[in-house]
């Protein structure tokens, strides 16, 4: 598709409806983001890989020298938008039209929208998406299934976020002088582009999840772009509102100098378990001492997350932003009491701690959730809309507690080893297929799960591990595995496995650890020019 605006070009196939969404204007907006802007996206992105060797040599990650007098400073993020003081039931999903719908009348307080660790990105997902936001901004969006049930929206609904695609991806179907632009740019100036003046009128803003940032520079430019497009469109400064995901282990650093960063536009920070366990495992996959046992045993209790999450709930309480807990991915089960009876007792266990941990808010991946975490919230916070007058004065953690993997008791079974490739295989192949949000095992399981499950395999791999009955974790003993283990997927529908398969034996049996299992994937699904 030939655009009007210069040195951009779109080079997927467009339907009728994507007009609405694909305007000159808008794309203008989004050339102008990419121009200004990509350039230093670009540069952060190749200090994540200095950073990656620095830790591969041992220099161990701290709170920054340089930014002392920050942490030590007295300030705070701007005051909360009266939409977003209480918050203390969120739900999260893809910006699918039916599962926008469900999520909005779930009686959550906020519904994350994303475009980004749910989302299958092929440009049908993409665009039809922002179509689907447009639509939610409204009141607008409507669904009729196959068999003829019609779903549209209550009266009342959740207030809306949006979760942009990270920092590291690409839109490779626009490109700007020949080279894909920022998946970010491209996700958020759309959506800011057609919608934000019309939230405003509507009583409420356009808010933002900014995912996995990995330092304070790239909250800056966040800001830097949340500034001048509130210019470029007449949008008064600090109408944006974002709360960034703390899901990398290098962010956990920086925690107070990303919500200093971003202080005008800031509204607190959450707790991305998944993702930061993957982290944790990237980033020091290759250092003897730091491997940790089966994805099973690495529970909210751990040292390391417990300090990061406490560090969390201290830094956003003292800086006057909310503290939002981790996604319980349970789907409640149609079939078996016995299940659900056993999870919902662990999701509100889980919920419990949270609460008592600081949290202002939790997340559910389910609508049958929203009801059981509300009540644990309404039970801790009685009227109050948060508690981010708990301070956790008693918390004090040190560099060192950060990355303390201790896990008592840690192992690494046949069953978990097992576990670990057939959700890798069953979520990539959802991922071909273009359903990024996948039912497996009762979990809802998105990018970030498959991530730790494929990283933890390189990692045990690179450590020469064992499994608890003495074998050595090698590349061979994972292809035998592998293999049995698509056998028994492909038995019944042979689907996109073979194409899973592959990619999952690129990522973990490679000697280099590939960053992000989603950027050859889309190799898979994005349309060729």
């Amino acid at each position: 598709m030939t655009t009007t605006i210069p040195d951009l070009e779109i080079i997927a196939k467009t339907k009728p409806e994507y007009a609405q969404i694909l305007t000159p204007e808008a794309l203008r907006f989004v050339a102008t983001l990419n121009s200004k802007f990509n350039q230093t996206r670009l540069e952060l992105l190749a200090r994540r890989q200095e950073r990656q060797l620095e830790i591969n040599a041992g220099k161990l990650p701290t709170f920054p020298e340089e930014t002392r007098a920050i942490r030590g400073g007295d300030w705070k993020v701007a005051e909360c938008p009266k939409d977003l003081l209480d918050r203390r039931v969120e739900i999260t999903g893809p910006v699918e039209r039916k599962m926008m719908i469900n999520a909005l009348n779930s009686g959550a307080r906020v519904f994350m929208a994303d475009i980004e660790d749910s989302l299958s990105p092929s440009w049908a997902n993409v665009v039809e998406g922002q179509i689907c936001l447009y639509e939610a901004v409204r009141r607008t969006l409507t669904f009729t299934s196959p068999e003829g049930k019609a779903y549209k929206l209550n009266d009342e609904i959740a207030v809306l976020l949006v979760r942009p695609r990270g920092w590291h991806l690409n839109e490779d179907h626009v490109l700007m002088e020949g080279k894909p632009v920022s998946a970010s740019l491209f996700d958020f100036g759309l959506y800011f582009f057609h919608n934000a003046k019309e939230l405003i009128a509507r009583g409420t803003g356009p808010y933002f999840y900014l995912p996995k940032m990995e330092s304070y520079l790239e909250a800056r430019l966040w800001n830097d772009v949340f500034t001048y497009a509130e210019e470029s469109l007449g949008v008064p400064h600090g109408t944006i509102r974002a709360t960034a995901l703390l899901e990398t282990i290098l962010a956990a650093f920086e925690m107070e100098e990303i919500l200093y960063e971003l202080r005008d536009h800031a509204s607190g920070l959450n707790a991305g378990r998944w993702d930061y366990i993957f982290s944790a495992i990237k980033k020091f996959g290759s250092l003897p001492g730091y491997v940790l046992p089966e994805r099973q045993m690495v529970t909210m209790n751990v040292p390391f997350m417990r300090a990061y999450c406490d560090l969390l709930v201290n830094t956003c309480h003292r800086r006057g932003a909310h503290a939002m807990g981790g996604m319980a991915a349970f789907i409640p089960s149609r079939r078996d009491a016995e299940i659900n009876k056993v999870a919902m007792a662990k999701v509100t266990e889980d919920k419990e701690r949270e609460t008592k941990q600081g949290f202002d808010g939790t997340w559910v991946a389910h609508p049958d959730l929203v009801p059981l975490a509300k009540q644990v919230f309404d039970a801790h916070l009685g009227t109050r809309a948060n508690q981010k007058d708990n301070l956790r004065s008693d918390v004090n953690v040190q560099p060192s507690q950060l990355i303390d993997f201790t896990v008592d008791g840690a192992k690494i079974s046949e069953a978990g080893f097992r576990n670990n490739i057939n959700v890798a295989l069953q979520y990539i192949e959802s991922w071909l297929r273009g359903v990024g949000a996948a039912a497996i095992h009762n979990l809802m399981e998105d990018a970030a799960t498959a991530e730790i499950s494929r990283a933890q395999l390189w990692q045990w791999i690179k450590n020469g591990e064992k499994l608890d009955d003495g074998r050595l974790i090698t590349k061979e003993l994972y292809s035998a595995v592998a293999a049995e283990e698509l056998a028994k997927l492909t038995a019944e529908n042979p689907g996109r496995y073979k194409e899973a398969a592959q990619i999952l034996d690129d990522l973990v049996v490679n000697d280099r650890f590939v960053e992000f299992l989603t950027i050859p994937a889309y190799e898979y699904i994005k349309e060729k020019s």
